[in-house]
């Protein structure tokens, strides 16, 4: 069977492979277009193990709610490269892993990546990704999942920077609006800036509170030798509250407040008045792309060198 340009750019739209890898798998599968995206990635898998060494620390965070909005998943899944990242193909990918992780019952990464994909009927987690490693020619990795799920009220969801950092918020409230909701995804903003390590001081454990209180002792003494004891421990006490402001999410500053000085305690309070609701933020989840993995430096030229040798 003759193959025609419009069959090879018809099978690059479907997978992303390039021109050349297209007519090769038109001409070993006689112009059959589902068998040729079949030979792609079969021929892709061999490839997606040379390219599984390659640090993967770029790519995308995402999100997905359930239609009632008290159940949502947050994923991270990896690239090489910010280009990838950008990708439409890999985009649509991301928010298919995310529409995964939303209904998954696995409780880690492996069991994830070994149960039936949603988007490919008959194919596992982990079969789809190797296709796409295929397609894209690119190292890419799920990293990681996790789910939240608010009982009585929302759950408010916030992606920052295209996907450089998403933000999930368990809001418990007998009161669901287009304010509160709006607080909600305030709150995750403001979790994305700030990164609080903590919901509330109810959260942090008796161990960081020692630990970080004989760190302030010594600081305190070693600048102040000559002070007496009680001072000292006043002086502890204070140290220990600011930190402890900067730590949990509900005693920071919140960043919109026009004054600076209201806490995110007190804007949530103010606007739970204001709907005449109970409001409580109960926790949140935070990803950053790449956050604790080692990028191997490279500049843009070589990237792009990189880039146009794949």
């Amino acid at each position: 069977m003759a193959i025609t340009a419009g069959m090879v750019k018809e099978l690059r739209e479907k997978t992303g492979a390039g021109m050349m890898d297209c007519k090769k798998a038109l001409n070993a599968t006689d112009g059959n277009m589902e068998a040729a995206v079949e030979h792609l990635r079969e021929q892709g898998l061999a490839k997606a193990e040379k390219k599984a060494g390659r640090i993967a620390a770029e790519g995308l965070v995402a999100t997905k709610l359930s239609d009632d909005g008290k159940k949502a998943a947050i994923v991270e899944v990896n690239s090489e490269t910010d280009f990838v990242a950008k990708n439409e193909q890999f985009q649509t990918y991301v928010a298919e892993v995310a529409d995964q992780a939303l209904t998954t019952g696995a409780a880690d990464i492996e069991a994830f990546l070994a149960e039936e994909s949603k988007a490919e009927a008959g194919k596992t987690v982990k079969e789809v990704l190797d296709g796409k490693i295929a397609i894209i020619g690119e190292n890419l990795n799920i990293r990681r999942f996790a789910q939240m799920e608010s009982a009585d009220g929302f759950v408010a969801s916030y992606i920052h920077a295209g996907g450089k950092i998403g933000v999930l918020v368990e809001v418990e409230t007998d009161v669901v609006n287009d304010d509160i909701k709006e607080m909600g995804k305030n709150v995750a903003m403001q979790v994305a800036a700030i990164m609080p390590k903590y919901t509330s001081r109810d959260e942090v454990s008796k161990d960081y509170i020692d630990h970080e209180t004989e760190i302030l002792k010594a600081q305190a003494k070693n600048e102040n030798p000559d002070k007496p004891d009680n001072i000292i421990e006043k002086m502890i006490i204070g140290r220990l509250n600011k930190e402890l402001k900067e730590v949990c999410l509900l005693d920071q500053a919140y960043v919109k407040a026009e004054d600076g000085k209201q806490s995110v305690g007190k804007y949530v309070e103010e606007v739970a008045k204001a709907n005449s609701a109970k409001i409580a933020i109960k926790g949140f989840i935070r990803f950053e792309t790449g956050e604790g993995i080692e990028k191997k430096e490279e500049n843009f030229a070589e990237e792009v060198a990189k880039q146009m040798g794949n």
